[in-house]
């Protein structure tokens, strides 16, 4: 199994390495721009992720919570859109940032 495993991984280098060797000498081909943009789009897919994870947790807590008093629903309620916009604003953020960049 581990042999099989082996093969599979240096098949997959091998693939991906092949657009490598058919590049120009000149130069990478690769502008510094590129690279920031590439930077942007890589901490925009964290903070998304991240984002997403914790508007997870927080819609957890606001249905364990309305499950223990049903009577403060309102409230809780109100606390959790609340939460939920000032994430999601976060992610909207990284996103300006990124295109701004």
């Amino acid at each position: 199994m581990v042999n099989k495993k082996t093969l599979l991984l240096a098949a997959l280098f091998l693939l991906v390495a092949c657009p490598m060797f058919g590049q120009t000498p000149g130069g990478s081909g690769i502008a510094p721009g590129e690279i920031k943009f590439l930077g942007g789009m890589i901490g925009l897919g964290i903070a998304g992720g991240l984002c997403g994870i914790g508007q997870g947790k927080a819609v957890a807590g606001a249905a364990e919570a309305i499950a223990r008093n049903p009577g403060a629903a309102g409230g809780i309620r109100f606390a959790l859109i609340l939460g939920l916009v000032f994430i999601e604003t976060l992610t909207i953020y990284a996103l300006a940032i990124v295109l701004k960049g």
